[in-house]
């Protein structure tokens, strides 16, 4: 089954969260009570999130996160590899590392399967989905 991972749909949460929430600062226990998003998960992906310029942290007691405009620049498979790593359904798509590489007969049609979803995932941007 392909699926996004928790982290990637708590973060997709609480960007649309920040989004819909422009004009102030939000902060994690706000979404995370909001969504029934466990804190420490949220905190953490949001703090990666920050590292990585889509969202703004804002620290001290009044402090929170706010929606940067790279958001619209960021493409999906661009956000799942900063969360989670590369975007593939088999590890072989990046790795040579497989035992079975050289007899398999299922990579081509994989790799095409895979060239799709990551095309597919770069022509949509988290502005896409935001809205």
């Amino acid at each position: 089954m392909l699926k996004i991972t928790k982290r990637v749909e708590y973060a997709l949460i609480a960007i649309r969260h920040l989004q819909e929430n422009q004009d102030v600062l939000v902060s994690v226990s706000d979404i995370s009570t909001a969504y029934g998003i466990p804190k420490e998960i949220l905190a953490k992906t949001l703090q990666k999130l920050a590292s990585s310029n889509i969202v703004k942290s804002y620290k001290g007691p009044t402090g929170g996160y706010k929606a940067t405009k790279k958001i619209a620049k960021t493409t999906l498979n661009d956000f799942f590899e900063i969360l989670e790593g590369p975007t593939a359904i088999m590890d072989c798509y990046f790795q040579d590392g497989c035992d079975h590489l050289n007899s398999c007969n299922i990579r081509t049609p994989i790799n095409k399967i895979n060239d799709s979803i990551r095309n597919l995932f770069n022509n949509l941007t988290l502005a896409d989905i935001s809205q």
